[in-house]
């Protein structure tokens, strides 16, 4: 079994209010956008901001109260990487001035990368390939967002967020993981890598160099494949809906949430929503709500959570975590 023993995370200075998008958009209002995405201001990444200067800036505030010396991997989930190569981690292991006697990778995944990036650390700590594991998801989708895009600027913000994975003593939860690539072009961005020979979607109004989300398309995967991934995940655990005290999904934008909850027939105190002061930061939601849950006083010794990430891919996975 493993643990997560420590979250950190780091969101940029500039702030995008509704009310700022309200000003650029007229025929939008800040009530509106509130009441669509349950989500009032976002984070955004400056010019020369990337994943690597956040996940320094979350990682550094861990390491207040860590001894980096313990660290013997990082593992850093991201899609905006500083380079094509080298590979972010090992550039993020200088930066952090961790030992070179360690082990460093960056893998490519979106909304569910928080939880594919608890499976590796499983993966490393259960063969004994680590001990103490960096887990850092860090994005800047914002980016990729073309100035006119409205609808993916009022959903998506920039942050960084370093958890510390552990081996624990007590019950294994076991992962559900899935994959669907044919709904790679539901959430894209076409131009920058080394493919050529791409089309346009007709619907997208803007550069390929941006990104294309195809929202209803998004939704309808979500709502098919995610109350199955719930029941897998509690069966495989041998457990039921009873047993869980949290629900913590990816924060896409609260009417999706709101629909899968019910949906999924979850409880709504134990359902956890909170973008509303971040937006949807990716690969990030899911450590950033478990982090301001400890904050709060929500999760005590002993809690279990039932923790989901899905999206762009298409992608998806959970487990269960024992706090």
């Amino acid at each position: 079994m493993i643990k997560i023993s420590k979250i950190e995370y780091y969101l940029p200075q500039q702030v995008l209010t509704n009310e700022d998008l309200e000003k650029l958009f007229p025929e939008w209002s800040s009530e509106r956008i509130k009441e669509k995405v349950g989500i009032s201001q976002r984070h955004i990444s400056s010019d020369s901001e990337t994943v690597l200067d956040m996940a320094v800036q979350s990682s550094e505030k861990i390491f207040e109260n860590y001894d980096r010396d313990k660290i013997d991997f990082i593992l850093f989930c991201t899609q905006s990487p500083e380079y094509f190569l080298p590979t972010t981690a090992c550039i993020l292991q200088d930066r952090l001035g961790l030992r070179k006697n360690i082990g460093a990778i960056d893998f490519n995944l979106g909304c569910s990368g928080f939880v594919y990036g608890l499976a590796f650390a499983k993966g490393l700590i259960a063969a004994g390939i680590a001990k103490s594991i960096l887990l850092v998801t860090s994005e800047t989708y914002t980016k990729h967002i073309h100035a006119d895009d409205k609808g993916n600027r009022s959903i998506f913000g920039d942050a960084s967020a370093s958890a510390i994975i552990e081996k624990a003593e007590g019950n294994d939860y076991q992962f559900c993981l899935g994959t669907d690539g044919s709904g790679a072009e539901n959430l894209i961005v076409k131009k920058g890598a080394f493919k050529k020979d791409f089309e346009l979607n007709p619907e997208h109004e803007f550069s390929p160099e941006n990104i294309y989300m195809n929202g209803p398309e998004i939704f309808n995967f979500t709502i098919e494949n995610i109350p199955g991934l719930v029941k897998e995940t509690l069966e495989v655990n041998g457990m039921t809906m009873d047993d869980i005290d949290h629900f913590v999904f990816h924060q896409a934008n609260s009417f999706m949430l709101n629909y899968l909850r019910k949906k999924t027939k979850i409880p709504a105190e134990k359902f956890y929503i909170d973008m509303e002061n971040t937006g949807n930061t990716v690969s990030a939601t899911i450590p950033i709500a478990l982090k301001n849950m400890m904050d709060k006083g929500m999760l005590k010794e002993g809690d279990k959570v039932l923790m989901a990430g899905f999206g762009v891919g298409y992608s998806w996975g959970a487990t269960i975590m024992e706090i």
